[in-house]
């Protein structure tokens, strides 16, 4: 029985310059009715990790969600997945630097109305925010990283950063880890922490 993963891998390979046939298929056997795009595999572990908190099975609800491998993809999968390719329902969540690449490409596909999902700086940031530093430096020692932590912090290009800024970039130092924490750290947000960004994108789905 095909699955949302079949989708995603479908659609992708059809961004590639692929043929999407596949896609199309899939698509009418799942009744996939929204695609939530996003940057990357990071922004998709939080999404989904939220999602399952909730008790909410997206793909059952014809939901995809889907890293795109980077912002600037945007304009090609919304013009594939959107008004002028299979005609679905589109949102997102991006980072605020991102936010043009966004605008742009639904304009582009002619889904300039479909809402999307502005982080502050972005996902990680947001979610460290709502957490507090102590509560995320807790979680990754549980997750046996506070010696890795420890080392990165005392590097000479980490010093004169804040704490914050400096378990931001923590998150993304090794390949793997910020996809890890996306989870981690929306597993451990209080239910009226969650931000807001990812918040309203999900109920709005």
């Amino acid at each position: 029985m095909a699955d949302m993963g079949l989708f995603q891998e479908a659609v992708t390979a059809w961004a590639a310059g692929g043929s999407g046939d596949s896609a199309r298929e899939l698509a009418a056997q799942l009744s996939v009715r929204t695609v939530v795009l996003l940057e990357g595999p990071s922004d998709a572990a939080a999404v989904n990790a939220l999602a399952a908190s909730r008790g909410r099975n997206l793909p059952a609800e014809g939901v995809c969600v889907l890293p795109m491998g980077g912002a600037m993809s945007v304009a090609r999968f919304a013009a594939l997945l959107g008004p002028p390719g299979l005609g679905l329902r589109l949102t997102g969540l991006c980072d605020e630097a991102e936010r043009p690449y966004y605008i742009r490409g639904l304009e582009r596909a002619g889904a300039a109305g479909q809402r999307f999902f502005v982080c502050a700086a972005d996902l990680e940031e947001e979610l460290i925010r709502a957490l507090g530093v102590t509560r995320v430096e807790a979680l990754i020692e549980a997750e046996g990283d506070l010696r890795a932590l420890q080392t990165f912090q005392r590097q000479p290009a980490q010093q004169g950063r804040t704490a914050p800024q400096q378990l931001r970039r923590f998150l993304g130092t090794k390949k793997g880890r910020k996809i890890q924490y996306g989870r981690v750290l929306v597993e451990a947000l209080d239910p009226g922490r969650v931000p807001a960004p990812l918040d309203g994108l999900l109920a709005g789905l």
